[in-house]
């Protein structure tokens, strides 16, 4: 299973972007597709976060924009948004040590720990910092 990052999903919503064609592409391939994919719930939340600032963007995007957005995503039958269950913490704590985690750092820990625990595959990201976790395969698909 292929879980996606929060980077593509603003630049996917964003058409300012410079990424948007090339993200929107990609998770298009994927909600449009018979294969199970996943977003972390850590995402879904940063996603709306970072797209509704008024210090991120020019306009932002209002909530009603980014709430439809998100449900847009949720319309995907393959779709799974991966929270945290049984065994979540042995893996969080694993990575943030062998990771050697601190500050907001956490939240790329707690996105691979979520992707460890649902068997995911690949995280599909542009975030570089996703490097200190080993056990979790990255792909930046905006790199064709």
């Amino acid at each position: 299973m292929i879980a996606v990052d929060t980077n593509l999903l603003v630049y996917a919503h964003r058409r300012d972007s410079e990424w948007n064609t090339a993200a929107r592409s990609a998770l298009s391939d994927l909600a449009e597709g018979r294969r199970a994919w996943a977003i972390p719930w850590p995402c879904v939340h940063e996603f709306v976060a970072i797209v509704t600032h008024p210090k991120i963007y020019q306009p932002p995007s209002t909530i009603a924009e980014a709430i439809d957005q998100v449900e847009a995503w949720l319309e995907s039958p393959g779709l799974l948004l991966l929270a945290e269950a049984d065994g979540y913490w042995p893996r969080l704590r694993a990575l943030a040590e062998g990771g050697r985690v601190r500050g907001p750092m956490i939240h790329d820990a707690r996105v691979a720990a979520l992707c460890r625990l649902h068997g995911v595959r690949e995280l599909w990201t542009a975030d570089r910092d996703f490097g200190r976790f080993p056990e979790l395969r990255c792909r930046n698909v905006l790199l064709r």
